[in-house]
């Protein structure tokens, strides 16, 4: 009996490839440009921890978070590793300001649990990257016909599309930006191939936008806005003080007097 082989993992292992390559360097260079501009104390990536997708931000602190302890050269990458499910993590609510979830909708069973539990630990304001396979790809396509051998290694079924991804944060309160699509030459095998079709890339962005075969998109975690209201005494006395309105005295000499 063979041990099967967990889909993060698998995931992992297709980045190793020329597709992968093609995959993470589009991703990488999104991630670079989001997490940026991004400030607080505590950042989380949850999987792939080969890959540093924090790398470009300044918070003191950048964790990963995985099913299994990544070796010594993947945790030289962090901070500090911790060992933990996506839709279980081990962190107070509302103490993480930024959290990164590269494919991990595609890489569980219960991704509403995973959103779920993302909106838990983000503070207000937290910002949320999550990055997908697009199904409806010329790569999704491939996935989904039948008799075809599988692109990509997730099937067509745990792929979330963007425009149901967005759904799901707005039900969660986040305020969801506009998503990035990438990678529209077709599937190919090798490099040579995929440089060679290379020119897609702005003709896809320009004609066909939703096309591409990944997709990268941030959210943030709003929370119903709360007024500071100061001391009952301090408001009663400032609106006392409005209330007295300003008494002119006109002194002008008296006539009748000699």
């Amino acid at each position: 009996m063979t041990e099967e082989i967990p889909p993060i993992v698998e995931l992992a292992e297709w980045f190793q490839t020329p597709p992968g390559q093609y995959v993470l360097a589009w991703e990488r260079e999104q991630f670079d440009k989001i997490v940026a501009d991004v400030f607080g104390y505590y950042a989380w990536q949850v999987g792939l921890a080969d890959f540093n997708l924090l790398h470009d931000n300044r918070m003191p602190f950048k964790g990963w978070v995985g099913a299994q302890m990544p070796s010594d050269s993947q945790r030289a990458l962090w901070q500090g590793c911790v060992v933990a499910q996506p839709d279980a993590l081990p962190f107070e609510s509302q103490s993480v300001d930024l959290l990164v979830l590269p494919h991990a909708f595609e890489c569980t069973d219960a991704p509403h649990a995973v959103l779920r539990e993302a909106e838990r630990v983000l503070v207000p304001e937290g910002r949320l990257v999550v990055s997908g396979f697009n199904p409806w790809s010329l790569w999704g396509a491939r996935n989904a016909t039948p008799g075809m051998e599988p692109w990509l290694p997730r099937p067509f079924s745990s792929q979330v599309s963007l425009p149901r991804l967005k759904d799901w944060l707005k039900l969660m309160s986040f305020d969801v930006e506009p998503g990035r699509f990438g990678c529209y030459a077709p599937a190919c095998r090798t490099e040579k191939w995929l440089q060679r079709w290379s020119f897609m890339e702005p003709y896809g962005r320009r004609w066909w936008s939703f096309g591409g075969a990944v997709y990268v998109v941030c959210a943030v975690k709003r929370v119903a806005g709360m007024r500071l209201v100061g001391a009952p005494w301090k408001s009663k006395k400032r609106r006392r003080r409005a209330r007295v309105a300003p008494v002119v005295v006109n002194r002008q000499p008296r006539l009748d007097k000699p």
